[in-house]
């Protein structure tokens, strides 16, 4: 199975060096796709110089870039990345698409240690205790770290914003897909001004209250193809 890589990149000039180097260190990947999300730094030109495939997306929005991506893509996995991690580890990406090359995952989440999560604790785990319970398990639900099927992710609608990676975690749920979590270890990354989790807050709490309201999902249809055990 052919593997794109597809990082969603807005002013990250400063990171997306490194993600692209740690990425084929990895020696996985068929293809690197940068997203340029209206960046106004270097960005494009560093990752065009590093061979990755940089695509423009003029429509501001982390789901919008992802679904640019999405439309780019040859490959049969997906993985995304965030594109100011600073510290991914060797290897990583292996692991999170290990679990789909084994036919053991169709949707793989990375789960990770790093300071913060408040948006994750205050507002996403109760929402998700409240309305979709075993989901609320997953240690990073907020994660938009991974790796998907192809053709997967293409029968879903993203979010545009903030409420994108969450709104992929609950539809391919509820779409029954087998999803696992994979530790990556410790991350770290830019720290998020007040109004930004400000608008991640409302943006990610109406993700999940609007998926709440639909009306074809029950209890009898509980997706139990959930494994919350982290690693491999």
């Amino acid at each position: 199975m052919k593997i794109s890589i597809v990082i969603p990149a807005y002013n990250e000039e400063k990171h997306i060096a490194k993600v692209i180097q740690i990425v084929n260190e990895c020696k996985i990947a068929d293809e690197i796709i940068v997203v340029d999300n209206n960046s106004t730094d270097n960005t494009s030109s560093i990752a065009s110089s590093l061979g990755a495939k940089v695509v423009s997306c003029k429509k501001q929005g982390k789901g919008y870039a992802m679904e640019t991506g999405i439309k780019n893509v040859n490959g049969d996995i997906i993985v995304f990345l965030d594109g100011d991690i600073k510290n991914y580890k060797k290897g990583f990406i292996n692991n999170l698409v290990e679990p789909i090359l084994n036919k053991k995952a169709d949707f793989v989440k990375a789960t990770f240690e790093r300071s913060g999560g408040r948006v994750t604790e205050l507002v996403a785990k109760p929402l998700l205790e409240l309305t979709y319970p075993r989901l609320s398990k997953f240690e990073q639900p907020l994660s938009g770290i991974i790796a998907v099927k192809t053709k997967l992710i293409k029968q879903i609608k993203l979010d545009k914003d903030y409420g994108v990676d969450i709104g992929i975690l609950i539809d391919l749920y509820k779409l029954k897909a087998r999803i696992k979590q994979v530790s990556i270890g410790k991350i770290t990354n830019d720290s998020q001004d007040w109004r930004s989790l400000i608008k991640m807050s409302k943006e990610v709490s109406s993700a999940i209250i609007k998926r709440s309201y639909d009306k074809e999902f029950t209890s009898k249809k509980e997706n139990t193809s959930v494994e919350f055990k982290m690693g491999l």
